[in-house]
């Protein structure tokens, strides 16, 4: 009888996650950002005990096309999957804070060529880099450039992409005019209290290492 009675208790309170996760995926809202979906599942259990409490153990958020604000011009990203650590409800169930999150974000080759704003194509470069060819005018004529770069992280919200070398720098003028088609700077800020950590190249796409505290989802 024991082992019958638990089982059905273990039984509510899975049938619970999972309408707690329907209910978040449909309410949640990744602050300073929109997407065109997001998935919740809750980690733990047992799952009533931290219903009553208001707080979470873990929840994993999994994000797909996130316009992420970046100034003037948002950068899309393809997914983001989030780990947020001890998470508090807010409000009458209005939203949630967790006290820690880390997560990974691809932004494709396309998408970060659109957040260009540069008129040049971004690909991947191999080993690590990526490849930016632009269009330049040198004295009177139309020429297509290739160049490799490096991607970085500038104070935590914004990618770097600056070419390692530009070709025929030695003449006058030259690196200023393909620098000013190859080069970039886009801010990127997914959810509030997130930071980019590390940026790395891959065939893929662009992969976003964040980590944040006292991260904001918004009902």
């Amino acid at each position: 009888m024991a082992v019958v009675l638990g089982g059905i208790l273990v039984g509510i309170d899975r049938l619970a996650v999972s309408y707690a996760e329907s209910e978040a995926s449909s309410r949640v809202k990744l602050s300073a950002s929109t997407s065109d979906s997001i998935e919740v599942d809750i980690k733990g259990f047992p799952f009533l005990t931290q219903v009553l409490d208001k707080r979470f153990d873990e929840v994993e958020v999994t994000a797909t096309g996130v316009k992420a604000q970046a100034g003037d011009k948002d950068v899309r990203v393809g997914e983001l999957t989030a780990t947020l650590r001890d998470v508090t409800v807010t409000g009458d169930w209005a939203g949630a804070k967790a006290g820690s999150a880390s997560g990974t974000a691809l932004i494709s080759y396309a998408d970060l060529t659109a957040a260009s704003d540069r008129e040049a194509t971004v690909a991947y470069g191999g080993n690590g880099k990526v490849k930016v060819t632009g269009s330049v005018k040198i004295l009177g004529r139309s020429l297509t450039r290739s160049v490799l770069s490096t991607v970085t992280v500038v104070n935590g919200d914004t990618i770097r992409v600056r070419a390692d070398e530009v070709p025929g720098a030695g003449i006058p003028g030259v690196e200023d005019l393909v620098r000013a088609r190859t080069d970039f700077e886009r801010p990127i800020g997914m959810i509030a209290g997130m930071k980019v950590e590390k940026v790395e190249p891959r065939p893929d796409g662009l992969a976003v290492t964040v980590t944040g505290k006292d991260v904001v989802l918004a009902g």
